[in-house]
């Protein structure tokens, strides 16, 4: 019997609702105030809902990871790689949701693999007053810019060269029309646990390539999933593009009202959000009625 009640009160931990997605107590909402830590976007795009605007204020030395995290974003990892490959931002997409990526009907993302390339969140990067890159690195080996921006923007069905950028321009308030003061970022350190860990966006260990290379086949010895576009290749310090209108950046919210999303598409589906405590009840009924009828016949057999 108490194998039955444990089972129960795990059935009804795991039926709770979900709380809301970002970690208030990391980072602040809205843009850095200065040219120290790091603001971080997380553009949505045709998931929907809202676009976040954080800021990690960090002032030591810090990965694309760090960031992300440090400003106080929900990510998931896949399992092959854990967060060296970011599968799921603010549980986006989730496991219950069907994207409609060509060719894969009704796909859902588990976050086993890499995600497909029709389907993965693209990461990119960018200075104060300039424009947004592709990241060329991992979100593990790569640090910050103090001062900058550290982008997330989910790409649906898109190519290499069709991966949307962030709709929020890469302005801080008060600095617009300034110059790009990004400098030439240094590669990573040469070393095995750079080839092991895969970039957002690039087949793990696979060779830089030409925007002009074909990227439609899968690398020899790589899942087919993990065939995602490679990065753009980064321009020169002095010939960066310069930052988009921030007059364009589409409304953004620093994520203090942004329900979990497996609330979201509960309410969508029509599901109540009371349906989880409403399964718990009824899993506690089932293993109470249980122990009363055994209590009972016991009783029966002993008289």
């Amino acid at each position: 019997m108490s194998r039955v009640l444990c089972a129960v009160a795990f059935l009804v931990l795991a039926t709770a609702p979900p709380a809301h997605a970002i970690d208030q107590s990391k980072g602040h909402p809205g843009y850095c105030r200065d040219g120290t830590g790091v603001t971080v976007v997380v553009d949505f795009q045709q998931l929907g809902g809202t676009t976040i605007v954080r800021c990690n204020p960090q002032t030591t030395r810090g990965t694309g990871l760090d960031a992300l995290k440090g400003a106080g974003f929900q990510i998931a990892g896949v399992q092959r790689w854990g967060e060296a490959f970011i599968c799921r931002v603010e549980n986006r997409p989730s496991a219950t949701e069907e994207l409609p990526v060509k060719g894969r009907d009704r796909y859902r993302e588990m976050c086993v693999d890499t995600p497909p390339a029709a389907a993965y969140w693209s990461y990119w990067h960018a200075g104060n007053n300039c424009g947004w890159e592709y990241s060329q690195w991992g979100v593990k080996n790569r640090d910050f810019s103090a001062g900058g921006f550290e982008g997330w923007s989910f790409s649906l069905n898109a190519g290499a060269d069709t991966n949307p950028q962030p709709r929020i321009a890469p302005v801080r308030p008060g600095t617009e029309g300034g110059g790009c003061n990004a400098k030439e970022e240094p590669p990573p350190v040469s070393n095995d646990l750079n080839e092991k860990q895969p970039v957002q966006g690039r087949q793990p260990g696979e060779q830089q390539r030409q925007q002009t290379e074909d990227t439609s086949a899968p690398q020899p010895g790589s899942p087919t999933s993990a065939a995602l576009p490679p990065p753009k290749p980064r321009p020169s310090a002095s010939a960066r593009p310069s930052a988009p209108n921030p007059a364009d950046n589409v409304k953004f919210t620093g994520g203090e009202d942004a329900e979990d999303v497996t609330v979201a598409i509960q309410r969508q589906s029509g599901a109540s959000d009371y349906a989880p405590w409403v399964a718990g009840a009824g899993v506690l009924a089932l293993g109470a009625g249980a122990f009363f009828v055994g209590r009972r016949r016991k009783r029966a057999q002993e008289s």
